[in-house]
């Protein structure tokens, strides 16, 4: 892979769409449940329930969406980290992370 990263453009409107749809899923009773463990989802540090943000696995310039199969926990560092990756370009920095928990 080279150094660049595939972005696909998502129109103005399903992106919006998508957004709302994740505020509105953090508003459930769902979402309550699944960050109430306080634990991130990558690293799985317990940073307690008010620290976790929304992920979306697939982001949604990348075509994802705010379906509950799609989001997940994520503490701040690794929602920021993240950003628009994909799962498998993802695993990278996480690798990194289990090798340094290791020595």
């Amino acid at each position: 892979m080279s150094g660049e990263r595939y972005v696909r453009e998502v129109d103005d409107d399903t992106l919006r769409r998508e957004k709302t749809r994740a505020r509105e899923l953090r508003q459930t009773a769902w979402w309550r449940q699944r960050i109430a463990p306080g634990v991130c989802h990558y690293c799985r540090r317990a940073v307690g329930a008010k620290a976790l943000t929304l992920d979306h696995v697939v982001p949604l310039v990348r075509g994802g969406r705010s379906i509950r199969a799609n989001m997940v926990p994520a503490c701040k560092d690794c929602n920021h980290k993240k950003q628009s990756l994909l799962a498998w370009e993802w695993q990278g920095y996480l690798d990194q992370l289990d090798r340094s928990a290791d020595q």
